[in-house]
């Protein structure tokens, strides 16, 4: 069977046919973005002088499952002499000797690497995960001796923090953050002048203006959504629930669009979301979890003591889950070892079974005290684990379920605390008690669980399961 690859029509079509240097293509999830970028790459390989190059971040996210060399084979496995290598980094290679290869700039030090390229078609899978400088930076690669001339394409997703939010802001609504939809696809001409850019609606008119011709790039965004990609309905429907079942926040970035909605109070969590408030602790709770949010030193940076906080959250066999207990304390720093300890022997005595999980703070000294808070808690099930992403992220899986009225709360003294500081979350100045939540409800449904040592072992170390 023959494998026609082509776009979608709708917006994947208009991203590939257009005739601007740079075009931004997406603003929302599941518009078959990742899909069009590596097919833009099939356009020249007879040429075999012509090569691209597409950047993710990080490393991790062209090589993790599903990630961008897994879809690249949907793409390229089926075209008849195409061969993936992976040395000296990844990359296809075509019949013609043409070339697509896979890249990451994880910081301005990876610029270096690029010195002297000739790039034809550079590609940015989300292009808000990178810096303007970088951008601007690589825009100096885009040449080419190949007889192509240099474009770049790109994709992304919204972020109202990112400098790509100012770069497409005439395509955006300043009053919804929606798209404009009469504008998507139209091409704007722009030059960039001691690195602030003037931006007009024809070329001429720069040109008029004292600029260089040679200076001057077309530059377009396209817009789409989920509701563009009819492939990815048919096949995975569910992923529409998926997008719906989101945080307010990240819902109106990924499943319509928004380039202006941010973080704010409010959003995240409100308390008349609760599912219910509980005079006593339900009796299915089949896993319990304590995250812990630490404090690192006696006081905050403005004099204050800083707080050490530990929520208690249990996930129930009904699928909902309750929020049983909250320690937020402001402590000095050698009483914050103590109050763990006894809180972990605490929780045993009354609820069994309870993952106790600290972070890791970075360096070497972080895995000193890791070691040092398992060896303190030897006997319990402790896991002393790294946080990435920013507080807002960490937040998002257990806010979606709160706001889906699937959390239920045990009645007690510390509610008003509690709600609080997750109601002002993020733009409150202490956000201990939600970093406590978020590491206790991802470690319930994203971490290693606890399984019973074989009888026949002697040890009394934990066994850990994915």
């Amino acid at each position: 069977m023959i494998k026609i690859l082509k776009p979608q029509e709708g917006p994947q079509e208009v991203f590939m046919s257009t005739s601007a240097d740079i075009a931004i293509y997406g603003g929302a999830a599941g518009g078959g973005k990742t899909y069009a970028l590596l097919l833009e790459c099939l356009r020249n390989i007879n040429n075999s002088r012509f090569g691209a190059v597409i950047f993710r971040r990080q490393s991790i996210q062209i090589t993790q499952e599903g990630g961008l060399w897994d879809s690249s084979f949907d793409v390229y496995g089926n075209i008849k002499g195409a061969l993936p290598k992976t040395s000296p980094r990844r990359h296809w290679r075509f019949k013609s000797g043409a070339r697509v290869g896979f890249a990451h700039i994880d910081g301005d030090k990876d610029l270096n690497k690029w010195q002297g390229s000739q790039i034809a078609l550079i590609g940015y899978d989300e292009l808000t995960h990178f810096t303007k400088h970088q951008f601007f930076y690589m825009l100096s690669r885009n040449r080419s001796s190949c007889g192509v001339r240099p474009y770049i394409r790109a994709t992304c997703n919204p972020d109202a923090d990112s400098w790509v939010a100012d770069f497409i802001t005439w395509w955006i609504d300043p009053n919804t953050g929606y798209p404009v939809p009469e504008r998507s696809g139209v091409i704007r001409y722009m030059i960039r002048v001691n690195d602030e850019i003037i931006w007009s609606d024809s070329k001429e008119e720069l040109v008029e203006q004292g600029n260089n011709e040679r200076d001057i790039k077309s530059v377009t965004f396209i817009a789409s959504t989920i509701q563009d990609n009819k492939i990815l309905l048919q096949n995975d429907p569910a992923y529409l629930a998926n997008l719906k079942a989101l945080p307010l926040v990240e819902r109106e970035r990924l499943l319509y669009g928004n380039w202006k909605i941010k973080a704010a109070a409010g959003l995240f969590f409100k308390r008349t979301q609760i599912g219910e408030m509980l005079e006593e602790l339900p009796k299915d709770v089949i896993l319990w979890c304590r995250g812990w949010d630490l404090a690192a030193t006696s006081e905050d940076e403005d004099g204050d003591p800083a707080y050490t906080a530990g929520v208690l959250i249990g996930k129930r066999k009904n699928g909902r889950y309750i929020v049983a207990d909250v320690i937020n304390k402001r402590l000095a720093a050698s009483d914050v070892r103590k109050i763990i300890k006894m809180t972990t022997q605490a929780d045993r005595a009354k609820y069994g079974r309870v993952i106790e999980r600290l972070p890791q703070d970075p360096g070497q000294a972080g895995k000193e005290q890791a070691q040092s808070y398992t060896k303190m808690l030897s006997g319990f099930i402790v896991k002393v684990l790294p946080e990435s992403g920013s507080k807002e992220s960490r937040a998002e899986p257990f806010a979606a379920q709160w706001q889906a009225g699937n959390v239920d709360v045990l009645i007690a003294e510390w509610n008003e605390m509690y709600f609080n500081q997750l109601e002002s979350f993020p733009e409150s100045k202490f956000k201990d008690m939600v970093d406590g939540s978020s590491s206790a409800f991802n470690e319930i449904e994203n971490g290693t669980t606890y399984s019973a040592p074989p009888k026949d072992t002697l040890s009394k170390s934990s066994y850990w399961r994915r």
